[in-house]
């Protein structure tokens, strides 16, 4: 079932399918669409919503010269999850997402059971944080004097990610309107979002209180890429173990089932 929801500044997509306890799965920069795989694998144990970030996908912003932040988009949450009024919900979140999660633990205690945050982009806590900051005002400047397909190329360089967008398919084996929402989540995220959610800092001492439970989630096959290490930063951070997903960065597209199965077991 499709939805949307109006909160200050923007008006939210969001999708519900399956029956049980709330699951919400949020990812940035991604829509819905990305989790389609994932989401069917959970619904037959819950009730799983996942939604299109403000100026992503089916969602829309009024004030589109901004850069949205992490705290911004734990707000749009925060409406949604009291818009649905089903009680605290289990949160997966993915990349930005799971920076987004981790947001709105801190500054809405209680409405999240479990927090599975899978390889957060929390630059700020490594100790290379300012070759790792500069290398990302690079890509923006180059998004600005060169366009989005450089700047791509770059920003997987640098984040360690060996797959780009061909990985999709091969020239012309995506339909159009398919390609086009892909262009605009790039622009929107080089635009908005890369620069807002790698200055995100999570409050260690606030995570540390929160009475959800917190999974720090990475790839099997990522050691090494920069969100991987930020989510091994991270747990050694807050003394938690970090757990272990099937795949890479993306490995609940990568391997919806198998991903699914650990999910479930840590979110038991």
């Amino acid at each position: 079932m499709t939805h949307t929801l109006d909160v200050p500044g923007a008006r939210l997509y969001y999708e519900s399918r399956g029956s049980g306890p709330l699951l919400l799965m949020i990812g940035s920069p991604m829509d819905s669409t990305g989790f389609t795989g994932l989401a069917h694998a959970m619904a037959g144990r819950y009730t799983v919503v996942t939604y299109d970030p403000r100026g992503i996908g089916g969602s829309t912003r009024e004030d589109t010269g901004s850069e949205v932040t992490p705290e911004q988009q734990a707000a749009d949450v925060h409406r949604l999850l009291t818009g649905l009024d089903q009680g605290p919900a289990a949160l997966f979140g993915s990349s930005g997402g799971a920076s987004v999660g981790l947001a709105l633990i801190t500054a809405y205690p209680g409405e999240v059971t479990t927090l599975v945050a899978h390889e957060p982009p929390v630059i700020e806590l490594l100790p290379d944080r300012e070759q790792v900051k500069a290398q990302i005002q690079e890509v923006y400047d180059t998004y600005r004097a060169e366009g989005p397909q450089r700047a791509m190329a770059l920003f997987m360089r640098h984040a360690g990610l060996n797959q780009g967008p061909a990985a999709a398919g091969p020239p012309g084996s995506i339909p159009p309107e398919v390609a086009a929402r892909m262009q605009a989540t790039t622009e929107e995220f080089l635009a908005s979002l890369l620069r807002a959610t790698t200055r995100f800092q999570p409050d260690l001492a606030a995570l540390r209180a929160t009475p959800a439970r917190l999974v720090i989630g990475v790839g099997t096959t990522s050691a090494g890429q920069l969100a991987h290490r930020c989510a091994m930063t991270l747990a050694g951070d807050l003394d938690l173990p970090p757990v272990p997903f099937p795949g890479g960065h993306a490995g609940f597209m990568e391997q919806p089932g198998p991903f699914a199965e650990v999910l479930s077991d840590r979110l038991a």
